[in-house]
């Protein structure tokens, strides 16, 4: 019966610049189901902190409607080769040398990351982001386009915007006050602070955190970080505040003499998956459509202006921020900010001068 059934994809595609894959879905003994999984969109950028460049945002919209169509998928997990980073959003590189000082481009552009947002919000099936590691600017905000996130506690998260001559309108001003409070969402939107996977989960964030280092044999919690509790700035029980001076450098010589495992992030992942095996289907995909809709509200409101916008920063502020973040030295690849105001206190226009002054040295 099933050679009869009618393929919806809008296209067969042979993906390159991502990894889709299906694995078994796994039952309450850990065993293999026949005929159903979930579907896993791998961002393939290791070298560069799996940023997405043009290319694999194309395939990871079409990934998540293959995802969608697919009878057998169950969950889809989203994320990420590697233990350094789920994503650190959009290719800064292309960005500086295609995109920046071409507002037309960069407005296609933005159509196709909108519509990779939007795939991840229409998916029918549960999207389940595996946090592998820095999940920063355009990766919080497809992160946070997803229904429940399970991360390694070495995870970091946060917004880089402002710092690197944008906003984040892809989503995170959309979505973030619906997570964590709109106080926090300035914490994290307008200041750029990061916050780490533990602190992530206390506020609302994340669904879980999971060990990944192992020491001598034994997984240990991030040792970077003070695990036991505190009262923070908003008079929240919470943990998982960074370590600092001499325990933060023992934290480090520790993290380094130890082995990586991710095993543990993806036996949560997959225990998640098979809760959700356990739904009835049609049901849950009502649940996530209803629950989805906050976040639609705004997304659907806000998404197009926010591109139009953000294609014309890319002649004034986004074209200095990502030329220095690609040009700049290690360390130091950030604009002059205070040059950059006092040029602008001047009257001085936005012109080539003005960019070459304020360029990290």
């Amino acid at each position: 019966m099933s050679n009869n059934l009618v393929n919806h994809n809008l296209v067969d595609i042979d993906y390159k610049e991502i990894i889709y894959e299906l694995r078994p879905c796994l039952d309450y003994n850990g065993d293999p189901v026949e005929g159903l999984n979930n579907a896993w969109i791998l961002l393939n950028n290791p070298k560069q902190y799996n940023s997405y460049t043009t290319a694999a945002v194309k395939e990871i919209i079409l990934a998540f409607r293959e995802a969608s169509n697919d009878r057998s998928v169950v969950s889809v997990v989203l994320s990420a080769v590697g233990d350094k980073a789920f994503c650190t959003g959009g290719n800064t590189k292309e960005y500086a040398e295609y995109y920046a000082g071409r507002p037309m481009e960069y407005k296609q552009y933005m159509r196709l990351f909108n519509d990779m947002i939007t795939s991840i919000l229409h998916c029918d099936k549960p999207v389940i982001c595996r946090v592998n590691g820095m999940r920063i600017a355009g990766g919080q905000e497809i992160g946070m386009a997803c229904d429940f996130s399970i991360a390694s506690d070495l995870a970091i998260f946060g917004q880089a915007g402002p710092k690197h001559g944008s906003a984040p309108d892809g989503g995170s001003t959309d979505f973030l006050h619906l997570y964590v409070g709109i106080e926090r969402a300035m914490q994290s939107g307008v200041l750029c602070e990061m916050w780490t996977a533990y602190e992530a989960k206390n506020i609302g964030l994340i669904t879980n955190v999971i060990p990944v280092l192992k020491v001598d044999g034994k997984f240990i919690r991030n040792p970077l970080l003070i695990t036991d509790k505190w009262i923070n700035e908003f008079g929240d029980l919470v943990y998982g505040r960074k370590k600092s001076g001499d325990e933060y450098k023992a934290g480090k010589e520790l993290l380094m003499n130890g082995e990586i495992d991710l095993l543990p992030l993806d036996t949560a992942v997959n225990a998640l998956a098979t809760k959700i095996m356990y739904l009835m289907p049609e049901c849950t995909s009502k649940t996530l459509n209803s629950l989805r809709k906050k976040k639609l509200e705004h997304w659907d409101k806000n998404s197009q202006t926010n591109r139009d916008w953000l294609a014309q920063n890319m002649v004034t502020e986004a074209l200095a921020g990502f030329r220095a973040f690609n040009e700049g030295p290690k360390g130091n690849r950030e604009v002059d900010f205070i040059k950059l105001r006092q040029m602008l206190a001047e009257g001085h226009p936005w012109d080539d001068e003005l960019v070459e002054a304020i360029m990290p040295k």
